[in-house]
């Protein structure tokens, strides 16, 4: 693995010619959620422990709209249902890490634009608490940021994962940065958090999804990096890649899955059925790692991948 500040950028198209050369993804499984109605779930987190029960955080939503809630659910006879007694939050695209020894969630929150009438604006909310039960809100990201994500480091420091839009990021781009506690992530960080340059070209854009520290001290990033065809239909493909959190340097990125290695199922719109939402990662002691994804903005599935990550820990 070669780590790398000045490496020259990675397109979509270069990335899945280069992937089609390694192992496939095998083992697609459809998530069955149920109890929420007819609304869809999907870009769900991997399965999270709290209270001595695995929980999946789920984003639920009519498929004509974008107002979602984030339910936790359970497994009862191989289907995921909605928790018994468990909180609701007004939020999109779940995820969670732990940090000094608490559960830290988070989620996008919309809101109406505040120049643009009609139109949503979103930042990131976080929470944190002892469980699922407790969390409190302690932090938002500036508006106009998704993926903006946390990982405790070896030496108990916070890696902040950023990803600005406009000016500073165009269509999307990843920043990094740290801090000593929970208690330092504010505006001025994260919107300060230096770019890790070159990694994308100014008409594709990207992200981090969540982000694993690694025996060796290492980051192991789950993202994404997205383009448009000529039609306007968006494409999404999960990648991984891994940072040095002293240098800030980084390895070429991978896609570890397409659209085509999962099953068919809805999409929200006709611009949407080639997206894939990488939305956790549970790695196993066999060498496999089971990537859990949102599905075409209408359904989650999950699948069987190589540990993307064992390679950076070598």
């Amino acid at each position: 693995m070669t780590f790398n500040q000045k490496q020259n950028a990675q397109t979509c198209e270069e990335l899945i010619l280069d992937f089609t050369t390694k192992k496939q993804p095998t083992n697609p499984e459809k998530i069955v959620f149920t109890g929420i109605g007819n609304h869809d779930v999907y870009n769900i987190s991997a399965p999270f422990e709290d209270e001595g029960e695995l929980v999946i955080a789920g984003r639920v939503e009519s498929r004509d709209s974008e107002h979602s809630f984030v339910y936790f659910f359970v497994e009862k006879n191989g289907e995921w249902v909605p928790r018994e007694g468990s909180l609701t939050l007004e939020l999109q695209d779940p995820f969670f890490t732990r940090i000094a020894g608490e559960l830290v969630l988070g989620g996008v929150q919309i809101f109406p634009h505040p120049v643009s009438a009609g139109q949503l604006g979103w930042r990131t909310v976080f929470y944190k608490g002892d469980s699922i039960a407790n969390l409190v809100e302690f932090a938002k990201g500036p508006d106009g940021m998704k993926d903006l994500r946390l990982v405790e480091l070896k030496d108990k420091r916070i890696g902040v994962l950023t990803r600005p839009q406009g000016e500073k990021g165009g269509r999307g781009k990843i920043g990094w940065t740290t801090i000593q506690s929970l208690s330092d992530l504010t505006l001025d960080v994260i919107n300060n958090a230096p770019l890790l340059e070159t990694q994308f070209i100014d008409e594709q854009w990207g992200g981090a999804n969540e982000a694993h520290l690694l025996s060796n001290g290492k980051i192991g990033v789950l993202g994404h990096i997205a383009n448009f065809d000529e039609e306007g239909n968006r494409h999404y493909y999960p990648m991984v890649f891994c940072l040095d959190p002293e240098s800030g340097a980084f390895s070429k990125m991978e896609l570890i899955a397409t659209r085509s290695h999962f099953l068919p199922g809805p999409s929200k719109r006709p611009d949407l059925i080639d997206v894939v939402f990488s939305g956790g990662l549970v790695r196993h002691a066999n060498g496999t790692a089971t990537l859990y994804a949102g599905i075409s903005d209408a359904d989650a599935q999950k699948i069987t991948i190589v540990d993307p990550f064992l390679q950076y820990e070598q």
